[in-house]
């Protein structure tokens, strides 16, 4: 009994690091930009194939692989940036129109990573070593414990460049006030593409994570698309200690589903926490909803 709740929280605490990484940038972009960005699916398989290029053609070595991922999905965020963001944010409907675009790029994307690299699922070496780590008189698996570390690692950086660096400062002036942020002279389509950058690296990031325990395929993205949207909603769109928070609870659930009653039921208990959040606090666990795009 003790091993198997210290694997649903190994497990749990695995998958809440990697749904926050994707829900922070869903987070983040929608606050900063007033994106809701379907594209985050196409940025995570897109980073699974730079890691597994990467991994194939060049070095093995796990830091070449993770920044592979980690510059494919921020050179993806910056596509999807200057295709959907760049060309509407002055337009009427904007919010309507970036995520119709976004989701247009998504299902464009998937059908390009196919074409260039067929339907059959790749895999990415072990990037943290074969045997178990040791920690604390717990023999944790490779692959969960250097996650977990990864993520964590990233999350923290991540925080800290928003609330130390010049860069991050002009971030979150555009999360608190996009119209004041540009009157004093913050550049909108510069601050869009670096944000698309970072979150596209988290996806990244995440994808690499993920595909080193699954495999990377063209349609790889789509559930973690869906999974970061849920954790971003519940979380409160736009609230970034929400989506934290929201990822912790999902991927708890996550876990104890699939060790009750199994993987096939995962989907519908998470559908159930959302919906059941969203009744009962409408602006999510974090409450930020930007009044002023609505």
């Amino acid at each position: 009994m003790t091993h198997d709740l210290s694997y649903i929280a190994l497990t749990a605490l695995n998958l809440s690091c990697i749904y926050a990484l994707l829900a922070l940038g869903v987070s983040i972009v929608f606050a900063s930009l007033g994106l809701v960005n379907m594209g985050h699916g196409f940025s995570f398989a897109a980073a699974g194939y730079g890691a597994w290029l990467v991994a194939s053609h060049f070095s093995s070595n796990p830091w070449a692989v993770m920044g592979g991922g980690l510059l494919t999905g921020a050179l993806s965020g910056m596509l999807i940036c200057a295709i959907a963001f760049i060309p509407l944010h002055e337009k009427p409907n904007f919010v309507l129109r970036g995520m119709v675009a976004t989701l247009a790029i998504n299902l464009l994307g998937i059908q390009a990573l196919q074409t260039a690299f067929g339907p059959s699922s790749r895999s990415l070496p072990a990037l943290f070593g074969s045997g178990p780590w040791a920690l604390g008189g717990w023999s944790v698996p490779a692959d969960k414990a250097g996650a977990i570390a990864c993520a964590l690692l990233l999350m923290a950086l991540t925080m800290a460049w928003m609330t130390r660096s010049r860069m991050g400062l002009q971030v979150r002036a555009m999360m608190q006030n996009p119209e004041g942020a540009s009157l004093v002279g913050i550049g909108v389509r510069r601050t869009a593409l670096l944000v698309m950058a970072v979150t596209g690296g988290l996806a990244g990031m995440a994808a690499v994570l993920l595909s080193q325990t699954y495999f990377v395929s063209p349609y790889a993205g789509t559930t973690p698309l869906v999974k970061g949207l849920i954790v971003a909603l519940a979380g409160g769109l736009g609230s970034v200690p929400g989506a934290v928070a929201a990822a912790v609870l999902v991927g708890v659930i996550e876990a104890l589903t699939s060790a009750l009653l199994g993987g096939q039921y995962v989907l519908i208990t998470q559908f159930l926490f959302i919906i059941a959040v969203l009744l009962l606090r409408p602006r999510g666990l974090g409450g930020l909803l930007d009044h002023s795009r609505e």
